[in-house]
């Protein structure tokens, strides 16, 4: 029983110098534990008269309590050091500027169909969609394409298994469009297409809008008429230059390519252009009698014209963009230029 104040000593001095608190229930156990050291004592306590076991007892209930204080009194100072480590890590600076949270934008191509899609409405053209994977008859049998066309060669199209391809351009959409509707048909078809061909201004997949007019007294006048209309308010240039060039398509007759003035130098000239001062942007043509014939309408009573764009050429030169590869790279440090 002499040993009490020795023990408290050592517990004490113990407690204070642990630094952790799974270490600390541990040095409880070597003075509060079955086996500690007031255990020890109180299982002596049964060997001593009455009397004095009374007396040791309460010495040792004594010490009990004062050491099982300043083990609590350990246990909240490491709790209170824990805390603040973890507050230390976690502290935030109310003083810095708020982090904005990511605004997504619309990708530059999908503003152009969109755009292209409000201008040709605006004027009463309806907007067509169809499949990407057509048929021969479609893509090419029914647009008066002849069997030894270079077009329906591997070389030139992606070829499924079945016989199936995938569209080389949206002009199947028209005949599918004009084998359920009968004149006056006036639509527009833009939709993704694909062909064998890639390079800095060539993608394997890319985009097209294609338009057709049919009645019954359309002409070659109203084909330059809307044509020249919308490049003008597309590119939001009233003086905008537009010129028609003789060419061949198979499904048109008269054919011909579309050139527009460069917007870039303004027809003076410049490497965009090639100095020539015009960027071709599309062929046109009046509709082959053929391809009347084809979804069972009547030429000599119906005729009209049809032309072809690429929206990607045309968000090319309105955002002065050099590369069709930077559409489809999803390089964010691109995209967001244009939210």
């Amino acid at each position: 029983m002499q040993n009490l104040d020795q023990i408290l000593r050592e517990a004490e001095a113990s407690f204070a110098a642990i630094d952790n608190l799974d270490e600390l229930e541990q040095g409880k156990a070597r003075y509060l534990g079955k086996s500690g050291a007031l255990s020890e004592l109180l299982k002596q306590l049964g060997k001593m008269p009455a009397e004095e076991r009374r007396t040791a007892g309460a010495q040792i209930n004594q010490i009990k309590d004062r050491i099982e204080l300043a083990l609590q009194a350990r246990r909240d100072t490491l709790r209170d050091i824990q805390l603040q480590s973890q507050l230390a890590k976690e502290a935030l600076d109310v003083t810095l500027p708020g982090r904005g949270s990511g605004c997504g934008g619309l990708h530059p191509v999908t503003m152009t169909l969109r755009r292209i899609e409000e201008l040709f409405r605006s004027i009463g053209f309806a907007v067509a969609e169809g499949p990407e994977i057509e048929s021969d008859f479609y893509n090419f049998t029914a647009l008066n394409t002849p069997e030894d066309h270079p077009a329906r060669s591997m070389h030139d199209t992606f070829y499924v298994e079945g016989g199936d391809l995938l569209r080389t351009h949206t002009s199947p959409v028209q005949v599918r469009y004009m084998l359920e509707h009968q004149p006056p048909i006036k639509v527009i078809a833009p939709g993704r297409v694909y062909r064998v061909d890639s390079d800095a201004t060539h993608s394997p997949m890319f985009h097209q809008v294609e338009g057709l007019w049919i009645d019954r007294d359309v002409t070659f006048a109203d084909l330059k008429g809307v044509v020249a209309d919308f490049l003008r308010r597309f590119f939001e240039q009233d003086n905008l230059k537009v010129r028609f060039r003789p060419s061949f398509f198979p499904f048109t007759e008269p054919s011909a390519e579309i050139d527009m003035g460069c917007v870039f130098c303004g027809g003076a000239g410049c490497r965009v252009c090639s100095h020539t001062g015009w960027l071709e942007v599309g062929g046109c043509g009046m509709v082959h009698p053929n391809v009347l014939k084809h979804v069972n309408i009547d030429s000599q009573l119906y005729q009209g014209f049809a032309f072809g764009m690429g929206p990607d050429r045309l968000t090319m030169l309105r955002y002065g963009v050099n590369d069709l590869r930077l559409f489809y790279e999803n390089d964010l440090r691109f995209l967001r230029q244009f939210n």
